[in-house]
């Protein structure tokens, strides 16, 4: 496969359920995820041995599956001086050679069998601070502003590692990832268009209008 080719480096799963303080609200979280070799399956809003703790903030099927950018980790070891493995960043997918801060939300991939559509940013959260030991994290993270990509399973298949990524199709409304990634961070420049965007969830449809209410 050429190096410039859109592909998944790593599926990733989660390795080790871990519990403590740091772990969320309900004190356990599956954010410790690790490569694994051979086919995942993705169905039923999930990649097949990954485990989703507190449901009520990840999951479901607007928050089926995470894609982080392996430029954006390598940035992330520029910064930080720590080398970053696969999975590290709490992502299902690891990809190489696209964009995923830069990805309209409803765009929609072929890999493998499955196909995924980019649903919103990552937001982060205390627990991705604990599991980073770096209380700045979530500040650092958000002026970084390198969110990675929640994905929705729209056709259920298989995943494996080094499937080509491919763009079946780019809505042409032209919000972003990075554009929901920062109104959720402050930036209300672009609210009446999230507001607008077929293929963002309901409660972002709904925050957005409710702020734009006290815009105007």
């Amino acid at each position: 496969m050429k190096p410039n080719v859109r592909k998944v480096l790593s599926v990733n799963v989660t390795a080790i359920v871990h519990e403590g303080g740091w772990a969320g609200d309900i004190g356990r979280t599956g954010i410790d995820k690790r490569s694994v070799q051979g086919s995942v399956i993705a169905s039923n809003n999930c990649l097949s041995g990954d485990v989703v703790a507190d449901r009520k903030s990840h999951g479901g099927y607007d928050k089926a599956v995470y894609a982080y950018a392996r430029e954006d980790a390598e940035w992330w070891e520029g910064e930080i001086g720590v080398e970053i493995a696969y999975g590290r960043f709490g992502e299902n997918l690891t990809t190489q050679g696209i964009d995923v801060t830069h990805a309209v939300i409803g765009e929609r991939w072929s890999i493998g069998t499955a196909v995924f559509e980019v649903s919103q940013p990552r937001i982060p959260c205390r627990v991705f601070a604990g599991f980073w030991d770096r209380p700045r994290l979530i500040k650092d993270f958000t002026n970084a502003g390198r969110p990675g990509a929640y994905l929705r399973i729209v056709q259920e298949g298989q995943v494996t590692s080094g499937d080509e990524i491919v763009m079946l199709h780019r809505p042409d409304h032209g919000v972003m990832i990075s554009d929901l990634f920062a109104a959720k961070a402050g930036e209300r420049s672009r609210m009446a268009d999230i507001a607008k965007v077929p293929q963002v969830s309901e409660d972002i449809r709904q925050w957005a209008k409710r702020l734009l209410e006290t815009m105007n």
